[in-house]
């Protein structure tokens, strides 16, 4: 009897029933012919029949890298050398967890790392053995449909969509073991949480100063002490830290680039990312995409070479503080940091599963003038995208890669969180960022009021000339439009101030200079190189 070997060419093997078929078959054809360590030679791309796995591990290596070229007789597998390798027949039908959903998920996301070890060689990231062992499981005797995996994420889903604690979670898979003893699920939400990570939904911790004059991050996270204020990393009790070391604020970073290269890991999505060019309106008068918008085409003309690969991403930030508490007496600001992909179509980019949560920044105050220190992990990623990019396998085209960049095109946010962004104080005399220093205002009462603002009309408007408003004609003209040139020349002239809330450092109020105008600081956005 010859055997069916065609599934060995399978790209989507993920989604497909006869790959997975195929590696069982293979699998238990391969089972008598382990060595008395249980390990046999392994097929896979990286391996090259070069290295020896236990027979388990073969699964994940052939599902994870492929089944290598050219090896048409199985000789080490069970295959006599006489066999004849060029025919096939039907190979055998079922196997455990045929239609798992979670092979297609596992399938993107390996697909990704085995496009990335083509482009930068081999790997040997074993990283995903845990899933398979969690997929190949059964959740309980005789249930073959479900898989321990599967049953997992989709508790974990509803703990997230319920908000449940850690600690109810913990309960409720205490409860199922002890309900359903033969039951294959972890013991708590922390080695569920560690399992997740591996499908890449993990975040990095980064600690802070508690006065938010520097992270411990890159050159300081081996410090015990802030670089700024000489404030201790941990929280102490009586001078002396306490019996394990926790620190005083946690910033978590969620890496960008992960998971814009997610986006091109499936045909449907991977389409979808050139709908701002291929679906945009045809219309010059209408706008319904900001790729209709003239900010979009001056960054285009400005860097043909970006604008000329569709692929390439155009994302938007957005950050505003909330009370994750709920109860309005308890003051408690804490910062998230949001990432828009405009690539999609306007009725996707804006949905809640498309928007990226890049920044969870600590409270208890609000940032402030102190922002850019949070900033810093996200800025060097996207100044990453930008300079080298990522190698990304887009499955819109046979899985082909290429060098995904990404640009930030602008900010959304209101206008105090305007503030901590962009460097221009919205208080005081001159608040108007638009108006800049020919801001209109004047003290009434205690408060600053701002007016003048007839002289946006047209010079011949009857609003002009009625005295209702003010008891006086406007006869100024519109503000002038302040140049990137202008802009640059008033922030060389603003001072490098101490970052932190630390009363002897960064907290300490400087009184600003008349040439400073309302600029508190050179925003970290201009370190961006476009």
């Amino acid at each position: 009897m010859t055997i069916d070997k065609s599934w060995t060419t399978i790209r989507r093997r993920g989604s497909s029933n006869e790959f997975w078929n195929g590696l069982q078959h293979f699998l238990q054809m391969a089972k008598p012919f382990v060595n008395d360590r249980g390990f046999i030679k392994c097929p896979c791309r990286r391996c090259l029949n070069n290295a020896s796995h236990q027979l388990e591990d073969l699964e994940s290596h052939i599902f994870r890298n492929g089944f290598m070229f050219g090896y048409n007789q199985w000789i080490h597998h069970g295959e006599p050398a006489t066999a004849n390798a060029g025919t096939t027949v039907a190979g055998p039908s079922g196997g455990i967890h045929e239609r798992d959903e979670m092979f297609d998920v596992l399938d993107d996301i390996i697909s990704e790392d085995a496009d990335e070890d083509a482009v930068g060689g081999p790997s040997s990231n074993d990283q995903y053995d845990d899933l398979f062992a969690a997929l190949r499981s059964e959740l309980y005797p005789g249930v073959s449909s479900f898989s321990s995996l599967n049953f997992l994420v989709k508790l974990m889903h509803l703990k997230v969509l319920n908000k449940w604690t850690n600690k109810s979670f913990d309960e409720l898979l205490k409860l199922l073991k002890l309900a359903f003893p033969k039951i294959d699920l972890v013991e708590s939400h922390y080695e569920a949480k560690k399992l997740m990570t591996k499908m890449g939904l993990g975040y990095s911790s980064i600690h802070v100063c508690k006065n938010d004059c520097a992270l411990f991050w890159k050159e300081n996270s081996l410090k015990d002490t802030c670089p700024v204020c000489s404030e201790s990393r941990w929280k102490l009790q009586s001078g002396k830290r306490l019996g394990k070391n926790v620190p005083h604020k946690v910033l978590r970073y969620f890496p960008v680039g992960p998971r814009l290269k997610r986006l091109f890991a499936t045909s449907k999505t991977a389409k979808l990312m050139r709908w701002h060019s291929t679906g945009k309106s045809k219309d010059n008068d209408v706008m319904r995409h900001p790729v209709d918008g003239k900010s979009w085409q001056e960054f285009d003309k400005r860097h043909p070479q970006f604008a000329g690969d569709v692929r390439n991403v155009r994302l938007g930030l957005a950050a505003d503080g909330f009370n994750p508490f709920g109860n309005m007496s308890l003051s408690y600001s804490m910062w998230p940091v949001v990432m828009t992909t405009y690539n999609l179509p306007p009725w996707i980019c804006m949905k809640a599963e498309y928007l990226m949560l890049s920044l969870l920044i600590p409270g208890p105050q609000s940032p402030g003038k102190d922002m850019d220190v949070f900033l810093r992990p996200l800025i060097d990623e996207l100044k990453e995208l930008w300079v080298h990019g990522l190698d990304t396998r887009d499955a819109a085209y046979e899985n082909g890669v290429f060098r995904m960049r990404a640009a930030l095109l602008w900010t959304v946010n209101d206008f105090p969180a305007r503030s901590s962004l962009s460097g221009w104080s919205g208080q005081g005399y001159r608040a108007c960022p638009t108006c800049n220093e020919d801001t209109p205002s004047m003290r009434v009462i205690g408060k600053t009021a701002y007016f003048g603002h007839r002289r946006f009309l047209a010079t011949n408007h009857h609003w002009r000339s009625n005295l209702q408003f003010d008891g006086r004609t406007e006869r100024k003209r519109p503000p002038r439009r302040f140049s990137t040139t202008d802009i640059l020349e008033q922030l060389r002239r603003v001072k490098t101030g101490i970052p932190g809330k630390h009363p002897n450092y960064g907290g300490v109020k400087r009184k600003r200079g008349d040439d400073e105008l309302n600029w508190r600081k050179k925003s970290i956005f201009y370190e961006l190189p476009y």
